[in-house]
């Protein structure tokens, strides 16, 4: 999620009827969701349940039992986001896992977002440490992984993609797996080498390493929480977009990386990204297509996050572009939605008006 904001929640809200049955038996829950801290919504004196939320995504960090608790007794399910490859706070420590471009140098940190190296083993078991001791301590519904994906900024009309990671240990795990052995004296003769002669394994194999991290986050999610959901925060672009970036520059095959999941989870952020209203509901249509999901689906769902955060410097979004969006994301075959972020709608009695109103019948 975008650093300019708390480190959030994911909430969802599905157009499944709960008496809905296909042949793999009676459908889940509605689901209604609300992405930030409740605690923006307690503190004004407003009610989950009043609003029709029945679930929260919170940030790991601002996981607690008290919050855990007052959320259950409204009736609701408690997510938690994860950050993944997130390297902020941590490459500054350990500049082995900075992540190193074409040219053999630290890529600069972006306008909010610092990436890290994906194949630094150290990292990675920092990481997966701390997952397993939130989900071996909290009775959680699921888990959203947050920035999986390589160093590159696309929350933007224009996205910040660079071509990473060429440090050591990047180099030397793909000639392992791959076979190929890149040719040259320094880092940048290597990458210059694979960009040439091996592009498609390249990128074929940084979207492997991707999958591979979704993987082993599952395992200690499922070894822990047998029933939680695993989610994934995931750049909206289509396969072609930005010169393929989504390959190219994010390592995310939408072939492979949506397997290790049961919820994918658009970020149409579209004030933020410059694109209209509309592109919301086009959006996971389209993904819908591309992933083969049906909005009765019990196996891997879509449920988008909206924005209705006005950025003070940026897009302002009114209550009816809210209502909009928000319409958008419910469409077919999403079976879920959720907004960004909780505290805007709490502080805009029109958005939570909008929020209630669809969230009370959501085929609305």
């Amino acid at each position: 999620m975008l650093s300019l904001f708390a480190p959030g929640v994911l909430v969802a809200a599905s157009l499944i009827s709960v008496a809905a049955v296909t042949e793999s038996g009676p459908q889940p829950p509605v689901v209604r969701g609300i992405y930030g801290s409740p605690q923006e919504f307690w503190q004004k004196g407003m009610s989950l349940r009043d609003h029709h939320v029945n679930a929260i995504f919170v940030h790991y960090s601002a996981i607690d039992e008290e919050t855990i608790r007052r959320a259950h007794e409204e009736g609701c399910r408690v997510y938690a986001e994860f950050a993944t490859l997130n390297g902020d706070g941590y490459v500054e420590k350990h500049p082995e896992a900075w992540p190193v471009d074409e040219t053999g140098q630290e890529s600069p940190r972006q306008l909010w977002f610092m990436g890290v190296c994906p194949t630094d083993e150290v990292f990675l078991r920092y990481r997966l440490e701390a997952l397993e001791k939130l989900v071996s301590r909290y009775d959680l519904d699921g888990v959203w992984l947050d920035y999986l994906h390589w160093h590159n900024q696309f929350e933007e009309p224009k996205p910040i993609l660079v071509r990473t990671c060429f440090n050591e240990s990047c180099l030397k795990r793909f000639e392992k797996e791959t076979g190929l052995r890149p040719e040259g004296a320094t880092i940048a003769e290597k990458a210059k080498w694979i960009l040439a002669r091996h592009e498609k394994q390249w990128n074929d194999w940084r979207c492997s390493v991707t999958a591979d991290w979704a993987a082993k986050c599952r395992e200690v999610l499922k070894r822990h929480r047998p029933r939680a959901l695993l989610g994934n925060y995931q750049c909206p672009w289509t396969d072609e977009e930005f010169d393929r970036a989504l390959w190219r520059y994010m390592g995310i095959d939408l072939n492979r990386l949506p397997r290790q999941f049961d919820i994918v989870s658009p970020m149409v952020y579209h004030g933020r990204m410059g694109r209209p209203a509309g592109w919301v509901g086009e959006y996971v249509e389209w993904l819908g297509k591309r992933l083969k999901v049906r909005p009765a689906s019990r196996k891997l769902r879509i449920w988008p996050i909206v924005q209705a955060w006005s950025d003070p410097e940026g897009h302002a979004v009114s209550a009816e572009e809210f209502r909009r969006v928000l319409q958008g994301g419910m469409a077919p075959p999403a079976s879920g939605v959720m907004m960004f972020t909780t505290g805007a709608v709490a502080s805009e009695p029109e958005k939570a008006a909008t929020m209630k109103e669809l969230y009370r019948s959501p085929t609305k």
